[in-house]
């Protein structure tokens, strides 16, 4: 399983389990109110607009960030230099 090989500071950020049930329950929600969508782009683009307002709500920062953060640098340096 390619999860267990990453460092523990880095397993414990992105093994997010509620946060993620939590913003499929959200996008739940949208799409269930409206149940015929005229395209696949209107899909999209009413779960991207849900997905910004529900992120204008989140308030906690993640629990030891830095320490991932560092292990992501090591480990990914060129993708995270390009952004």
């Amino acid at each position: 399983m390619i999860f267990l090989q990453y460092p523990k500071e880095i397993r414990k950020v992105i093994y997010t389990t509620n946060a993620i049930a939590s913003l499929n329950s959200q996008l739940r929600k949208v799409t269930k109110n409206k149940r015929i969508f005229p395209s696949d782009d209107s899909v999209f683009k009413t779960l991207y607009l849900a997905i910004g307002y529900i992120t204008k709500k989140w308030s906690m920062p993640i629990r030891d960030w830095n320490e991932a953060m560092a292990h992501f640098i090591v480990k990914f340096d060129e993708r995270i230099n390009c952004l």
